[in-house]
């Protein structure tokens, strides 16, 4: 099938559609890849069985040399002929091994021992070595945009409007925040993930048949793939589903953030506000009709896409429900959790490029700042006047902005000339007349906050990022 005849827009546009981001994505997410996971567990089994002299170290390696040859497609070949597709992986493998090692392939397995420790060790890989760098990679960008913008002082905006002065730089720093948190539930999900080698059941039964401690070698095969089993190696025929529950809940809520992230992005492009927008490219082009567009794509297709895979989180949670030890109720809708991922490391993608070629209008901030400082006063005003004791202190300083409103004066020039407020506006210090003589120096501790929030997740993803990738050891 040619890239341009499949069916998801996933494939053929945002996955396959970008080399980059499939070469990376490709040996976790694609189909090829699961078999492949499915054959290494297969090895770890029989590595397991040697270990406890079932068969020899030879024949571990004769099937660990095998597997490097299993194909997806002629797995799915023999699918099509037998149905089945573990059991066709095992005879896929036992085609290309000798008669004396065949018999230990698969041997006290089921096929959700193989399937969900695959499943298991593919997602921890997935996301340990492309999701996590890629992610902490767009939290440093915020950090040096935060840092960048600390002093860069911009309106702040509660329900679509001017509410009071605040930096850029603490706007970016609240994602900063948000996104830094989800980096470590993330991780601390992804790393608790567990694999299972317990049989039909899920109670040892074929094992029991041949040792009193079944758990052991289940804990041994494992170990093997840097994975445990649950803390009291319990299960179904299938693993206790939270703990992949766990993980798809971390990347839906961190999906969400940078879905929010986004819409901010975007409505800061708005030629109203106009505040920040895209370093100027001629060759992109932003209209089919109109030349001088230049759109906030990338920030619209992360919502967009959002939009499309944040409800996939209904599916993980019914697919936590099987009757009994197990049925098929889950086996076609958990196949497509590996889109969730990809799209979601799609979009750190888009978000990084987005980034970098930002454009941040502090000169419109400033101008957006200034067309409301007349009025920002207010609050100041009524804060300082209730701290110094006059009464009904709000309400006071709703009358000065009416009046203001009537007169078309300066909110600030009725202040000073009303004679009730001169007993307290005589208590000021000098950093409070300042801030009520110019509204914009009202920004509380924007600036220290944005840099506290950066050092500390700076630090904090430094972690993670230090230990990704070699979790397995840990």
């Amino acid at each position: 099938m040619e890239l341009y005849e499949a069916v998801s827009p996933l494939d053929f546009r945002y996955y396959g559609g970008n080399e980059a981001v499939m070469k990376k994505l490709m040996p976790y997410v694609s189909e090829a890849g699961y078999v492949k996971y499915q054959a290494k567990v297969e090895v770890a089994l029989v590595r397991t069985l040697a270990k406890h002299g079932i068969c020899s170290h030879e024949i571990a390696d004769e099937v660990e040399r095998a597997v490097e040859e299993v194909t997806a497609t002629e797995v799915y070949e023999e699918q099509s002929r037998i149905r089945h597709n573990i059991r066709s992986l095992v005879n896929v493998i036992k085609r290309k091994i000798s008669p004396e090692a065949q018999p230990y392939i698969h041997l006290f397995a089921t096929s959700a021992d193989i399937l969900d420790t695959a499943t298991t060790l593919r997602f921890k890989d997935l996301t340990q070595e492309v999701i996590l760098p890629d992610l902490i990679e767009f939290e440093n960008r915020l950090i040096q945009l935060a840092r960048n913008h600390a002093e860069t002082v911009q309106i702040g905006r509660t329900h679509g409007q001017h509410a009071e002065p605040i930096t850029f730089g603490y706007a970016i720093a609240l994602y900063v925040s948000r996104i830094g948190n989800r980096i470590e539930l993330i991780d601390q999900t992804s790393r608790n993930l567990r694999g299972q080698f317990s049989g039909a059941v899920g109670a040892f039964n074929g094992l029991a048949l041949i040792t009193d401690n079944p758990e052991q070698i289940e804990a041994e095969l494992l170990s093997q793939l840097g994975l445990k089993a649950s803390d009291t190696h319990t299960s179904t025929q299938c693993v206790e589903p939270e703990f992949i529950t766990d993980l798809a809940y971390a990347i839906t809520s961190t999906y969400t953030i940078l879905a929010n992230f986004a819409d901010d992005m975007r409505h800061l492009y708005r030629t109203e506000i106009a505040e920040v927008g895209r370093k100027y490219d001629p060759q992109l082009v932003g209209s089919s009709t109109m030349p001088h567009k230049v759109n906030p794509e990338a920030f619209e297709n992360v919502k967009s896409m959002w939009k499309a895979y944040m409800p996939r989180m209904i599916t993980v949670l019914m697919d936590g429900i099987l009757e009994h030890q197990r049925d098929l109720t889950n086996s076609a809708s958990s196949r497509f959790l590996t889109e969730l991922f990809t799209a979601f490391d799609y979009s750190i993608y888009r978000l990084n490029r987005a980034l970098a070629e930002m454009d941040v209008k502090s000169e419109r901030m400033q101008h957006n700042l200034e067309s409301s400082a007349n009025e920002i006063i207010a609050e100041p005003i009524y804060l300082l006047m209730a701290y110094y004791g006059l009464p009904d202190a709000y309400d006071y300083t709703r009358t000065l902005v009416a009046q203001a409103h009537q007169t078309k004066r300066s909110l600030v020039e009725l202040l000073w000339e009303d004679e009730t407020l001169q007993p307290f506006l005589e208590k000021l210090t000098d950093k409070q007349r300042q801030i009520l003589h110019h509204p914009t120096k009202y920004i509380g501790a924007s600036i220290q906050r944005t840099h506290a929030t950066c050092d500390e997740w700076e630090e904090r993803s430094k972690r993670v990022l230090n230990h990704s990738g070699n979790y397995t050891n840990s």
